[in-house]
């Protein structure tokens, strides 16, 4: 922001950044449960190994809460006066 960048294109780079960052993790967390469902499957009661309903499901709420943690900072450093923000540095 103190190099002319606005609020919102602040918030969208942020943003955009943690996307890129919850999508790798989604894809690789995705394929080490997929390649650990054997070891896993003693350990899953009334779920089927490879049920589609938790595969889907259970990265879509990580994503999202990540996406929440980093908008919400992201927002707030926005709001803040780049120029006080550069004086306590």
């Amino acid at each position: 922001m103190a190099l002319g960048a606005g609020g919102r294109q602040v918030v969208a780079m942020v943003v955009r950044q943690g996307l890129r960052t919850i999508g790798i993790a989604i894809v690789l967390g995705l394929g080490a449960s997929f390649a650990a469902v054997k070891l896993l499957q003693t350990q899953l009661f009334g779920v089927a190994p490879r049920d589609p309903l938790t595969f889907a499901v259970a990265p879509l709420v990580l994503a999202v809460i990540a996406l929440v943690a980093c908008y919400l900072p992201a927002r707030r450093a926005s709001r803040v006066d780049p120029l006080i923000a550069l004086r306590s540095d």
